[in-house]
């Protein structure tokens, strides 16, 4: 057993009414899930491929707590990437043997309107072995029925394309990813012109980047979540579509990869890198 998806993004941000907002104008797509845990809300978009958790701290408790201080010392933004495995279980002895231990966490979250609640089991890698990056394994066995999308207007968001992860260790970084997380190996190249040294490693049908600056050099610095490329099937139409919807988006632009076309989002809530890609016209 391994990893076999990239469940969710979970990110972190003070106002979540703010964050909702802004995410329903960039996805072109309402939440499907609003709920409450141990003094904290969140509203969760179910992509085609991922979801999108946003969260934020709105009372006392350990999760709200734990918000606070990650935003008092890092600021509004990626906090972890949760990856999918069908038997946790056997997933957290394959890598306690590769010096990887997890721990449990028991996640509920319970709508304030309804009552209705949804559970999750997990464990958390110890960050000491994911060199600061938050990531955890959430079960999803074969015969659970997937999660509903998320509600969706006109030319929405589709799924998630890649996420970055900057390291200041490129082949440390490609042991935990490759090696001990047993993600498949793309790609491993160093471009002077970009100075960057890029791996993507495919889960799923989507990409982690890693990325590493090659004029900062090797150092034993955390790792960090980055940023996110949101996949739409057309390009023009989603520009149109968040232009009139208020989002701040550049000119679209020839995408690095044959065949396609991105823009940047300029506004995205939590501060976080955004680029949108789809099909060159």
């Amino acid at each position: 057993m391994t990893i076999n998806a990239l469940d969710h993004i979970a990110m972190v941000v003070s106002d979540l009414d703010a964050a909702e907002a802004g995410y329903s104008r960039l996805l072109g797509r309402t939440p499907n899930w609003r709920g409450t845990m141990h003094g904290a809300s969140h509203a969760w978009f179910q992509l085609g491929n991922t979801a999108l958790d946003v969260i934020a701290p709105t009372g006392e408790g350990a999760v709200g707590d734990g918000i606070r201080a990650r935003i008092a010392s890092h600021g509004e933004g990626l906090w972890a990437l949760s990856f999918s495995t069908p038997d946790l279980a056997a997933e957290r002895k394959r890598l306690e043997r590769l010096a990887v231990p997890t721990y449990e966490r028991a996640e509920v979250s319970t709508n304030p309107d309804t009552g209705a609640t949804r559970e999750w089991v997990t464990a958390a890698l110890r960050t000491r072995s994911t060199h600061g990056a938050n990531l955890i394994l959430v079960e999803n066995r074969p015969d659970a029925a997937p999660w509903p999308q998320a509600e969706a207007g006109e030319a929405p968001v589709t799924g998630l394309d890649h996420v970055v992860i900057n390291t200041p260790d490129p082949e440390r970084a490609a042991a935990l990813y490759g090696a001990r997380l047993n993600l498949d190996m793309k790609l491993d190249r160093s471009n002077p012109d970009w100075g960057t040294r890029l791996m993507f490693f495919r889960v799923g049908d989507l990409v982690v980047e890693i990325a590493h600056d090659l004029k900062a050099g090797v150092s034993d610095g955390p790792d960090a979540i980055w940023g996110l490329s949101w996949r739409v099937a057309d390009i023009p139409a989603a520009h149109a579509r968040m232009s009139a919807a208020g989002v701040q988006v550049s000119d679209i632009r020839t995408g690095r990869k044959p065949g396609t076309a991105v823009f940047t989002v300029k506004d995205a809530p939590g501060g976080v890198p955004t680029l949108v890609i789809g099909p060159q016209a």
